[in-house]
């Protein structure tokens, strides 16, 4: 709609209930003051097209309260057509003439006949005056009773769906005002039907006063002749008498109509051929009554034949569709019963714990948002199939969401319900690392990066570009929070490995290694067992995308060995490539940290195992001589600029890591046997007894 039309309209609504105001007082006008008769047609026409406007909205109005103002309406009109009617009729006796749409309605309806215009005049004013308005009333005064004596029930109703929760207080309240309102339309249509009645009684004495009147004078007066006066004043009265009853039956049909309605959310139309059409037997029973009435000698053939083949032809199509209904109803009766299963296992499972959880405060929010480029839930889709490269497993998808218990600017990590780690991130600010050459020479929020523990700064945007300059690494908050989930997920990534995604890992390669899987699951390891390996492998970082390494190493050894601990060493040997490729150092060499031979013996002639597999069992006071020996080798590696690893015998390798594992998670051990022969071992420390 242009933009002028829409400013104009604008403006009308604006300062509508002032033009309506005029309009109700200029009725007085109408009344009072002599209309021209060029006014006065525009007048009737009006009053013709109102009428004509509130029929159509009761045919289309679902509801009585969509059309509350009717009654007003109602009365409003009444008076508009008695001061039209007064009008006509000072024009009528004055000047024998009233305009050209009373003239036009005389010459059109009577025709040569003004008798004949009479009779349609008295027809249609005793049809709206007995039939329409006599019924309309009743129907209106009925309704009003039914509804106020109905009314305690539907309150108590509204108050019994308010106290069960299935209504809030406001729909409550605008139940009750609209059961009010209810109550007060029919009341209120119960009076304006005695002002319709008192309007057609008005008519038929404003038409005899027209037509008695306009002969007495202008035949008394010598200008025309009583049989010329009565030609000439009959058309003219039953003109104006037309002129006015048929807008008023027009609004007579609209109220009964409107009182009528049962309230169904439809308008009349479409009940009227839902329920009119709805039985396609009755149709079809009709069209046989309809074709065997027109056979009957005498009655015309055609008219009834033609009927006949409408109804008979709407209840095939009925019928037809009715079927279509049916495979309809069949469908969506088989879709509800699916989703109600669904719903009821969407509800098991939403009592279950997710596999992992991100939840954050609602200051992060915004990095949730899928339309940025920068999204989370991008860079989360990018961590998983990282992990799927890196460490051959795929990840489950990981559930954000907020909460609000959480600082604004926090976030939480969960596994299997447990929180596993937590930190912070300023979504306006960018976090700043320190390479480790100077102090910060930059005004920020001190904290440590979560990934890995490293001093760091929280700077403003301004800031940004001197950091750069500083040589400080710079990282967008969004990477701070999925950088710490990635790492906290590889650490933790054997505890994500369950039977069902070791499942789906070995239906994967069976479709092309069919044979290998055939034959270790299940004669010769169950599904249980080859996740045991796999959670061990990954336990220690070793990624498992070699799976078909795996399955082979584990057929050949699973028959006789059935220790899944001894089982992970053999596969640890036949994926030693991949295992120490992620230790070289630039030139391709390793660089270890050796055990003591004394120590060595002392933690194999102390092994015993456990639930959480072998472990030395050793004095209190010499474990902690132990783990002050590894840092001290720890701590000279690094400041040397090497990476801590630490070699031992085959024979106490697992038990040493198991030992260390919890205090220097970090540090890798390595047997001899995991070495390839062509690889060069530089050893830079040594883990002593002392």
């Amino acid at each position: 709609m242009p933009q002028g039309i829409k400013s104009i309209l604008h403006k009308i609504n604006r300062y509508f209930e002032i033009l309506v105001a005029f309009a109700v007082v200029g009725v007085i006008g109408i009344i009072i003051l002599p209309m021209p008769t060029f006014l006065l047609d525009f007048l009737l026409t009006i009053n013709l097209t109102l009428s004509v406007l509130i029929l159509l909205l009761t045919l289309f109005t679902k509801n009585v309260l969509e059309f509350s103002i009717f009654p007003s309406m109602l009365l409003v009109m009444t008076m508009y057509r008695l001061g039209l009617n007064i009008s006509s009729t000072r024009l009528i006796l004055g000047h024998g003439y009233a305009g050209e749409v009373i003239n036009a309605f005389a010459t059109f309806v009577t025709g040569s006949n003004y008798v004949v215009g009479a009779v349609i005049f008295v027809i249609i004013t005793i049809v709206q005056l007995i039939v329409v308005t006599n019924g309309a009333g009743r129907v209106s005064e009925v309704g009003a009773r039914f509804t106020l004596d109905a009314m305690p029930g539907k309150q108590m109703a509204i108050d019994a769906d308010l106290n069960a929760g299935i209504i809030d207080d406001q729909t409550a309240k605008q139940r009750r005002q609209d059961l009010q309102r209810e109550a007060d339309f029919y009341g209120s249509m119960d009076g304006a039907s005695k002002f319709v009645k008192g309007d057609a009684i008005a008519g038929i004495l404003i038409m005899i006063i027209n037509l008695f009147g306009g002969v007495i004078i202008f035949s008394l007066q010598g200008s025309l002749s009583i049989m010329d006066a009565i030609d000439k004043f009959g058309r003219l009265t039953i003109g104006d008498g037309l002129v006015s009853q048929i807008p008023s039956l027009l609004i007579s049909v609209a109220s009964g109509i409107i009182v009528t309605r049962s309230g169904n959310d439809k308008d009349f139309g479409s009940t009227l051929s839902e329920e009119l059409f709805a039985s396609w037997k009755v149709m079809m029973i009709a069209a046989v009554v309809i074709l065997a009435i027109g056979l009957v000698p005498g009655f015309p053939f055609i008219p009834f034949f033609v009927f006949a083949l409408i109804l008979g032809s709407a209840a095939y199509l009925v019928r037809e569709n009715e079927k279509v209904e049916a495979k309809k109803d069949l469908h969506k009766e088989e879709k509800n019963r699916a989703a109600s299963a669904k719903e009821s296992e969407d509800a098991v499972a939403s009592c279950q714990v997710e596999p992992i959880a991100l939840e954050i405060g609602y200051g992060l929010i915004s990095l949730v948002d899928e339309g940025s480029d920068s999204s989370l839930i991008s860079h989360i889709t990018s961590i998983r199939k990282q992990l799927a490269s890196e460490l051959g497993i795929l990840v489950n998808p990981i559930r954000v969401r907020d909460n609000l218990q959480l600082d604004p600017n926090q976030y939480v990590i969960k596994i299997k319900g447990n929180q596993i780690a937590k930190g912070e991130v300023h979504t306006n600010k960018y976090l700043v690392i320190d390479p480790g050459t100077s102090d910060f020479d930059i005004q920020g929020i001190p904290t440590t990066e979560p990934a890995f523990g490293l001093a760091a700064l929280w700077i403003d945007g301004r800031d940004k570009e001197k950091a750069e300059l500083n040589g400080y690494t710079i990282v967008e908050p969004v990477t701070v929070l999925v950088t710490h989930l990635k790492e906290i997920l590889k650490k933790h990534s054997h505890e994500l490995l369950g039977r069902q995604e070791t499942k789906n890992l070995i239906d994967e390669i069976k479709g092309r290694y069919g044979v290998i899987v055939e034959e270790l699951i299940p004669n010769i390891m169950s599904l249980g067992e080859v996740q045991k390996v796999l959670q061990n492998l990954l336990k220690e970082n070793v990624p498992i995308t070699d799976l078909v390494t795996i399955l082979e190493t584990l057929a050949d050894n699973a028959v006789t060995v059935k220790d899944t601990e001894v089982l992970t060493e053999h596969v640890r040997h036949a994926l030693q490539r991949t295992i120490v490729k992620e230790y070289l150092d630039h030139q391709g060499i390793l660089n270890v940290v050796t055990i003591d031979s004394q120590l060595e013996d002392l933690i194999g002639s102390n092994i015993h195992k456990s639930i959480g597999g072998s472990i030395p069992v050793l004095e209190p006071d010499m474990i902690t001589r132990i783990f002050n020996s590894v840092k001290s080798a720890y701590d000279e590696a690094l400041m040397k600029g090497y990476q801590t690893i630490i070699l031992a015998s085959p024979k106490v390798r697992t038990a040493l890591k198991n030992l260390i594992a919890i205090t220097f998670s970090n540090i890798a051990v390595l047997s001899l046997n995991e070495i390839p022969s062509d690889v060069q071992i530089e050893i830079v420390g040594m883990v002593e007894f002392r």
